[in-house]
C-alpha cells in the first residue's frame, strides 16, 4: 500500500476486522481440533496466523495502528513464550519497516512546506525511502552545504488517520487483549492517545532534537544528529551512518554487543533529563541506531525520533523516585506507602497494607540492588504475570495504585525500557547509573 488509507471508513473495517479473524481462525481451530490434530499444533497455527494479519494490518495502515504496533513491540519480552514465538518476527519487522509513499508525493510536501525553492537547498534526494516510521518516512539527501541529510515526511493524511485510528483500537481493545496474556491492551492505546498531537507536530520534534544533540555534542557513546531544517510536515535532520537498529542486536547480537549497547541505552535514558530537563520517552529499538567502531567491535549508540518528549517540570525527574526506590530496597513499607500517598500515586482514602506494597514493588526495584543487574526474558514473563494474576496477594495493591498525569511519560519509559533491555537479554550496571543521574537515588 503506497499511502495512508484516506477514507476513516476504510481503515476502521480494516482494523474492527482484527478481532473477527481470530475468532474465525479459533472455531476452524475447533475443527482441526476435533478432527485430531494436536491442541499445541492447532494453537501455534492460530496464533502464527493472527500475527501475521495483526501486524501486517497495522503496518500497512501507519498512523495510529502501527505506532500501537510498535509500542507493543516493547513489551514482546513480557509475553509467554508460546504465544511470544509466533508474534515475534512480526514485531521485528514492523519496528523497521513500512510500505512506502510515491515519490511525487514526497517532492509535493517539500515544496509546500520547505518552499518552491527547496530543491536549490536539498540539491539530491534519494528516490525510495530508507526507512518509515509510524506517521512519516525517511529519504536520504544532501543540502546545498554538502551535508549528507535524512528527510522524513510526514505521510499526507496522517493526523486524521492516527485519530481515527487510535480511537478505533480503543473500542476493539477488548477483543484483541486475548492475543496478549498479561498486558492489559487499553491503557496502551491511551497512552498513544494522549501523546499523537505531540508527535504530529515536527516543529516541537525539532525543538526537541536540538536540546538533545546540543547536550550529547561531544558525548563519545551517544549520537543525536543536529537539526537542519523544519517546516509543516517535514523535518531534515543530519544523516547518520549505521548498519542497523537495535532491533538487529536483539534478533542476531554477541553477548559484547548486548551487554554494550543495553548499557548505552540505560545511560542515555537516565543521562537526558540531567543534560537537557527532557525525557526521549519512545523506547522502541527502531529509535536506536548501532554505529560499530571500525574493526567491527561495538561502538556508538545513535539516537533518533523526538516526538515523543516529556518537558520535565522542574528540569528533572522527580527526586521522589529514586528516593523510593532506595526506600524499598530496604523494606520499609510504611515509608513507602507515606512517600507514594504524597506523590499521589495512592489517594487518601485508599488502605494497603505496608509490606504487601513492597512486596508488590520489590521486582521493580530489583535491578538496583546489584551491581550488575541480568535482564531476560524469563523475568520479566515473571513480572508481568505476577502483576496479571488475580490469585496473587499482589494483585490487590496493582488495583489500588494511581498513575497520576506528571508521571505517565516516565512510566511508559521505565517499563519500555525494560522490555527493551529483556529482549537484548543485557548484563548492565543498572545501579552505578542510577547512582549517577537519577536524583534522589544515591545513598547519603
Amino acid at each position: 500500500m503506497a499511502e495512508l488509507p484516506r477514507k476513516a471508513a476504510a481503515r476502521t473495517a480494516r482494523l474492527a476486522a482484527l478481532p473477527l479473524g481470530y475468532a474465525g481462525r479459533k472455531t476452524v481451530g475447533f475443527g482441526r481440533r476435533i478432527g485430531g490434530a494436536p491442541a499445541e499444533a492447532v494453537m501455534s497455527d492460530i496464533q502464527q496466523r493472527t500475527a501475521e494479519q495483526l501486524f501486517r494490518t497495522l503496518g500497512e495502515l501507519k498512523g495510529g495502528a502501527m505506532k500501537f504496533g510498535q509500542l507493543l513491540s516493547i513489551f514482546e519480552a513480557a509475553l509467554p513464550e508460546e504465544a511470544a514465538a509466533p508474534y515475534r518476527e512480526q514485531l521485528t519487522k514492523l519496528q523497521d519497516s513500512a510500505p512506502p509513499m510515491p515519490t511525487q508525493t514526497v517532492r509535493e510536501t517539500l515544496a509546500r512546506d520547505l518552499g518552491p525553492d527547496w530543491a536549490e537547498r536539498l540539491v539530491w534526494l534519494d528516490g525510495g525511502p530508507t526507512a518509515s516510521a509510524s506517521i512519516g518516512q525517511v529519504h536520504r539527501g544532501r543540502w546545498h552545504d554538502g551535508r549528507e541529510v535524512a528527510v522524513k515526511v510526514q505521510y499526507p493524511g496522517a493526523g486524521d488517520a492516527l485519530r481515527a485510528d487510535l480511537k478505533q483500537l480503543a473500542r476493539v481493545a477488548r477483543t484483541i487483549g486475548p492475543l496478549f496474556p498479561g498486558l492489559d491492551i487499553k491503557p496502551l492505546i491511551e497512552e498513544v492517545r494522549a501523546r499523537a498531537e505531540d508527535e504530529l507536530d515536527y516543529e516541537l520534534e525539532a525543538d526537541g532534537q536540538r536540546a538533545f544533540h546540543e547536550a550529547f555534542a561531544d558525548d563519545p557513546e551517544i549520537v543525536v544528529p543536529g537539526v537542519v531544517a523544519v517546516g509543516g510536515a517535514v523535518i531534515v535532520t543530519e544523516w547518520m551512518d549505521s548498519t542497523s537498529s537495535l532491533a538487529a542486536i536483539i534478533r542476531d547480537g554477541t553477548v559484547e554487543e548486548r551487554n554494550h549497547y543495553g548499557e548505552l541505552l540505560v545511560r542515555f535514558l537516565f543521562s537526558g533529563p540531567a543534560r537537557t530537563g527532557m525525557l526521549h520517552a519512545d523506547p522502541h529499538p527502531g529509535n536506536f541506531r548501532i554505529i560499530p567502531n571500525e574493526d567491527g567491535t561495538p561502538g556508538r549508540l545513535g539516537v533518533l525520533d523526538f516526538g515523543a518528549v516529556a518537558r520535565l517540570p522542574e528540569g528533572k525527574l522527580p527526586e521522589s523516585i529514586g528516593h523510593l526506590m532506595r526506600v524499598c530496597a530496604t523494606g520499609d513499607g510504611d515509608q513507602v506507602l507515606e512517600g507514594l500517598r504524597a506523590e499521589g500515586f495512592i489517594r487518601d482514602k485508599v488502605k494497603l497494607d505496608p509490606q504487601l506494597l513492597v512486596d508488590y514493588l520489590a521486582p521493580f526495584v530489583e535491578p538496583t540492588m546489584a551491581v550488575r543487574f541480568q535482564f531476560n526474558r524469563a523475568w520479566m514473563r515473571e513480572q508481568f504475570e505476577r502483576i496479571n494474576n488475580p490469585r496473587a496477594p499482589s494483585y490487590t495493591i496493582a488495583v489500588k495504585i494511581n498513575l497520576p498525569p506528571s508521571y505517565m511519560l516516565i512510566h511508559r519509559t521505565w517499563i519500555g525500557g525494560i522490555g527493551v533491555l529483556s529482549q537484548l537479554e543485557a548484563d548492565v550496571p543498572f545501579r552505578a547509573i542510577l547512582d549517577e543521574y537519577l536524583p534522589g537515588f544515591a545513598a547519603s
